[in-house]
């Protein structure tokens, strides 16, 4: 209950801190920069350093694969019903074919299933969520933005992603104890990713957007809060059988609202900037409503 208030405050902080003025736009940007550069790496390498390999963790990462092609897929059969254009389709695809599985999701996962749990979490984000972005998601963007992209690009964006960097090293020093002044380093400094993702999140928040947006936003936020998750639920914990607390919390991650890196991307290439922002932001009030709901679904199976 701490937890979640705490997440609840911080959000609601940004949120009146962006209201108020007293932060620009470049605010979230700052933000976005400390948690991407300390706070994800921290604890990317405490907790990937005690993560137990095995081939079920291949399916965590594989979630966010499986939930963008098929919402690629799904936003096209969508476009062809409604005559939408090509930014239309890759707009929706970028937000809401991808969740916001570590600012919102990691925070949630520490609140509902433990601090534990987060390793599942960044394997959920970084293995699956940020590469399917920076591999599929930028090709897609600048295709239909008629920019031109490079295998080198796309490279450097992967294997330079610090949490991703981070991941790898955790794993590789497993053979190699901590010592506990390392552990309390990294746990100091990975406590500051929920307050301040929350933070980041409320500021940037943009209701405003709405307007023309509605039958897209309702179709979009149908996917990425009801049918993706549902979609994981049955392929994972029904047909596959795997009903054990990593399942339960890739489910769980695969609620998240639409991502905001995603409705960065699609702003910068000028898919449909509007729409971007109403997806992300509707979307992340959505999901506290959401979630508490899959998390009671995902463990009375």
């Amino acid at each position: 209950m701490e937890n979640f208030l705490l997440l609840g405050i911080c959000f609601v902080l940004g949120l009146a801190m962006r209201l108020a003025k007293v932060i620009d736009d470049r605010g979230p940007a700052a933000l976005n920069a400390v948690i991407i550069y300390m706070s994800m790496p921290a604890l990317a390498l405490l907790y990937a350093h005690s993560l137990p390999l095995g081939v079920d963790l291949l399916l965590p990462a594989a979630m966010a694969w499986i939930v963008f092609g098929v919402g690629y897929g799904f936003f096209v059969l969508l476009g062809r019903r409604f005559g939408w254009d090509e930014k239309t389709v890759v707009c929706l695809t970028l937000c809401a074919g991808l969740g916001n599985t570590s600012f919102v999701g990691l925070p949630m996962i520490e609140t509902f299933f433990g601090a534990e749990y987060i390793g599942v979490g960044m394997l959920c984000d970084t293995g699956g969520t940020f590469l399917a972005l920076a591999i599929p998601g930028i090709i897609l963007a600048a295709k239909v933005s008629g920019e031109k992209v490079s295998g080198l690009m796309v490279a450097k964006k992967v294997f330079l992603f610090p949490p991703f960097i981070a991941i790898l090293f955790g794993i590789a020093l497993q053979p190699i104890p901590y010592p506990d002044w390392l552990t309390g380093v990294l746990s100091r400094l990975g406590s500051t990713l929920s307050p301040l993702a929350l933070l980041s999140v409320g500021m940037t928040l943009c209701l405003s957007a709405l307007q023309g947006n509605v039958r897209e936003l309702l179709l979009g936020l149908g996917y990425k809060l009801v049918l993706a998750p549902l979609l994981i639920l049955v392929l994972y914990m029904v047909i596959l059988g795997k009903t054990d607390v990593i399942s339960q919390v890739t489910v769980f991650e695969a609620a998240m609202g639409p991502m905001v890196t995603g409705g960065i991307i699609a702003m910068s290439h000028g898919l449909r900037p509007s729409l971007a922002v109403a997806l992300v932001g509707v979307g992340t009030l959505l999901c506290f409503v959401t979630l508490p709901v899959w998390y009671v679904v995902v463990q009375a199976l």
